[in-house]
């Protein structure tokens, strides 16, 4: 279902290694922190909610959503970025309330019904099976569990009905989609939505 992702690419965003990825990393830190800002805004954040954030690149959301949440767990197939976000967040890895390990959207790592939150920022592109991961997704959250994706609109996998055909294929309801213009002159339109696992 998902586009097969340029070498280039993944080297540098989808499993960012060596020079490449020090590069694509500085340029998610920098070109992705509004954004996944606004999601964690979107989700409305808890002291007491448990939340998984898949593909945190260097760790700036991963950082803001622990500050928030109770514990935040990040999920990335490449080793660089996972020490990126330990180093980002290494007080609040210390403190127990952020943990991170090698993982995809397709294969969490999580046991069923683990989180209350699951978060993704411009990574649904990077998915090696939609349809997978938004299963994956389902399973793992918690009855009134929330998704909340976030996409540069020109780059989803999939037309935005489709996706939110798939999201609702998968098992999750109460789909709200909109788009939101992050700040900055070359900042590209996002594609949002927030979904909820039936209670």
């Amino acid at each position: 279902m998902s586009q097969p992702v340029l070498p280039i690419l993944d080297r540098a965003f989808g499993h960012p290694s060596g020079r490449l990825g020090r590069i694509g990393g500085a340029l998610m830190a920098r070109g992705n922190a509004a954004t996944e800002r606004h999601v964690i805004d979107v989700a409305s954040l808890t002291e007491t909610d448990i939340v998984l954030v898949i593909g945190p690149g260097p760790g700036v959301g991963l950082r803001a959503a622990a500050e928030r949440a109770r514990h935040t767990t990040g999920i990335d197939p490449s080793e660089d970025m996972l020490r990126a976000c330990v180093d980002r967040c290494r007080d609040l890895v210390h403190a127990g309330k952020v943990g991170v390990r090698n993982g995809s959207a397709e294969s969490t790592g999580a046991h069923d019904d683990a989180f209350d939150v699951v978060l993704s920022v411009n990574n649904i592109q990077l998915w090696d099976n939609l349809g997978a991961g938004l299963a994956e997704v389902s399973r793992v959250l918690r009855p009134s569990g929330r998704l909340v994706l976030s996409s540069h609109d020109k780059w989803l996998p999939v037309a935005r009905q489709r996706l939110i055909t798939a999201v609702e294929a998968a098992g999750l309801s109460d789909v709200q989609s909109w788009t939101w213009q992050p700040p900055g002159q070359l900042a590209s339109l996002a594609f949002q939505l927030r979904a909820t696992k039936p209670a």
